[in-house]
């Protein structure tokens, strides 16, 4: 077992996650719920179901382009994220 990745894994998404908009939906789904656990159910299902999508595509994806060129497109992906948070866009 690859530890190192397992822990890089658990970091990057656990960091990535607080705060979004998915926890803030959970955190308003609870607050306003007589069953907080099945919230907790509901969403950590989802999580996985969204997590397993992304590890099959990025699997079937790396058959057909190199791991360095799907990084360069994840970077560039992100980075057109952070400048569109950053931007103001007049309103």
């Amino acid at each position: 077992m690859d530890w190192q990745l397992l822990f890089l894994s658990f970091g990057t998404i656990f960091l990535s996650e607080l705060g979004d908009k998915s926890q803030l939906a959970t955190l308003s789904l609870s607050g306003s719920s007589t069953a907080p656990r099945f919230v907790f159910i509901g969403s950590a299902a989802a999580l996985l179901v969204a997590s397993s999508i992304g590890v099959f595509l990025g699997d079937s994806i790396s058959v057909f382009l190199p791991t360095k060129l799907l990084k360069a497109i994840a970077a560039l992906l992100f980075a057109i994220m952070a400048m569109r948070l950053f931007m103001n866009d007049g309103d």
